[in-house]
């Protein structure tokens, strides 16, 4: 069974992820890794936090001479920024340093839309610093570093999947059920939104734009499409052994997500049921198989052979540059809330993070299922599964 876990604060000295459960003998590259990080940082709509880290991965535990052991993988990401927090953000208590500065950062009037105050409320917290500090988005970078482990697992059992924009603000992006994997890779990698459509690249840049010189915020949709999975991962004999129900509690975890659905979502509620079940066919060379996916390749809690298909959607970021109202919790009286460096958007980062923590439940659930102590076992389980699931 694979399980992980991350620790860390926004502005602390580091975030550190361990994942326990990789097989072994899987080969690791770093610089994959350090790529995805690189894209989750740099997409238009970004704030000024992102040209003070560069995100690299550390890992110092579970990996020798690049391959992995078996045992849990800890991974390191320095936060750089850090060093403009010395006196503020320390574990030591001879260390803090209370004075004009600290007093500074303390936070006593809630952000509408965040965890703070009922963070504040539930821990006893007077300073929601101690909220806002680990609650906050940076810690993704970690679910992006364990993320890019799993897709490099996942790549070697022959599943590859990508996460892209469909939506930034009321400006819809075109979807096509015909692109593959590769063929949405190759048109999001050279622009910095993540969308397949280009042409929209020049009016969202202009939205964001002009979202940033209101003090505002966009929000928008992401979509991961998973190809090559083996029919039946999940189960439908407990609710909570579902891949959906997992995939979704997965995928809210991230910041800001709102709302999960498969396939064609909510958009199916306005049709009969003949037009959006997928009827199935056989073909010898090939198996069972469904004429369409409207159900985004899930029925009854597990994967049926289809394409996997999930969309995200992602509420505007809550930290405004221009505050809304709140209360100030000592004082009790009307305040503008508190201001912290923040993006005018994160959508595409976004579609990278959901990507990644669906690879990371996918690991999962294939590592339940199969027996995964070592790579090359695991390899042989699960092409001899699909051998027998061919032949149904």
């Amino acid at each position: 069974m694979m399980e992980y876990m991350t620790a860390g604060e926004s502005h602390g000295e580091q975030m550190t992820g361990i994942i326990m459960g990789i097989p072994a003998g899987l080969e690791i590259d770093v610089d994959k890794i350090n790529l995805a990080l690189s894209i989750r940082q740099n997409s238009y709509g970004r704030g000024k936090r992102q040209k003070i880290e560069n995100d690299e991965v550390r890992i110092v535990s579970g990996i020798r001479g690049g391959i992995t052991l078996g045992s849990p993988i800890s991974v390191v990401v320095e936060n750089k920024d850090h060093k403009n927090w010395l006196g503020i953000m320390e574990t030591n208590s001879e260390n803090i340093r209370y004075g004009e500065r600290y007093a500074s950062k303390v936070v006593t009037c809630p952000r509408p839309g965040h965890a703070d105050l009922v963070g504040g409320m539930k821990y006893g917290h007077r300073d929601l610093r101690n909220v806002l500090e680990r609650s906050s988005a940076r810690e993704t970078v970690l679910k992006v570093a364990i993320g890019s482990i799993c897709e490099q697992l996942l790549r070697e059992l022959k599943i590859d999947l990508i996460g892209y924009v469909t939506q930034v603000g009321n400006i819809k992006i075109k979807t096509s059920e015909k692109m593959s994997v590769g063929d949405i890779r190759e048109r999001i990698n050279d622009n910095d939104l993540r969308i397949i459509d280009k042409s929209k690249i020049s009016e969202i840049h202009k939205l964001i734009t002009q979202t940033k010189r209101k003090g505002d915020t966009l929000g928008g949709k992401v979509r991961v499409l998973v190809e090559n999975l083996p029919v039946g991962l999940g189960n439908y004999t407990s609710w909570e052994k579902k891949l959906d129900v997992r995939l979704a509690g997965a995928v809210m975890g991230v910041n800001a997500i709102k709302g999960v659905s498969f396939g064609d979502g909510f958009d199916i509620v306005g049709h009969f049921g003949s037009e959006v079940m997928d009827e199935i066919t056989y073909k010898p060379s090939g198996g069972y198989t469904r004429k369409t996916n409207h159900l985004g390749g899930i029925e009854g809690g597990m994967t049926n052979g289809m394409p996997l298909i999930v969309d995200a959607a992602l509420k505007p970021i809550p930290t405004l540059r221009k505050p809304l109202e709140t209360i100030d919790i000592e004082t009790r009286k009307r305040a503008k809330a508190s201001i912290e460096r923040a993006d005018i958007t994160v959508v595409a980062p976004a579609s990278l993070i959901v990507e990644n923590v669906i690879a990371i439940e996918l690991v999962r659930t294939i590592l339940e299922t199969f027996e995964s102590s070592n790579l090359s076992r695991l390899k042989v389980e699960v092409e001899n599964y699909r051998n027998y699931i061919s032949r149904y």
